[in-house]
């Protein structure tokens, strides 16, 4: 399954997936091989870096909507929230929130 949401979401980056394992440092036609087999983690990691997105969001399909959403952009929710925070706030901070989000879950990984 996350063979499909690694396809989507690279597509949404302007990616192939050729050019996806080149970027993370994999040999050709890696994660099309992740269909019938395991990644290791290091693998996974590296790809999820490529794409700016968590090795857990990639694992996660326990929330399949969310495909359809950017994983870049704020959710409705999350949105709703930091507006409840500030009824100002601009795009650009929230994008910045979504960055420092990525940032702070990448450590969370790598730890």
């Amino acid at each position: 399954m996350y063979v499909v949401k690694i396809k989507r979401i690279s597509k949404k980056r302007g990616l192939s997936l050729y050019q996806l394992n080149n970027q993370a440092g994999l040999k050709a036609n890696v994660i099309y091989s992740w269909k019938t087999k395991n990644p290791s983690v290091e693998k996974l990691k590296a790809v999820a870096d490529v794409l700016d997105v968590s090795v857990d969001y990639l694992l996660n399909d326990a929330n399949e909507a969310s495909l359809a959403a950017d994983p870049t952009e704020l959710s409705k929710n999350q949105r709703a929230i930091a507006k409840s925070i500030d009824p100002d706030i601009s795009n650009d901070d929230c994008q910045a929130i979504i960055k420092i989000r990525h940032e702070i879950m990448k450590l969370r990984i790598s730890n």
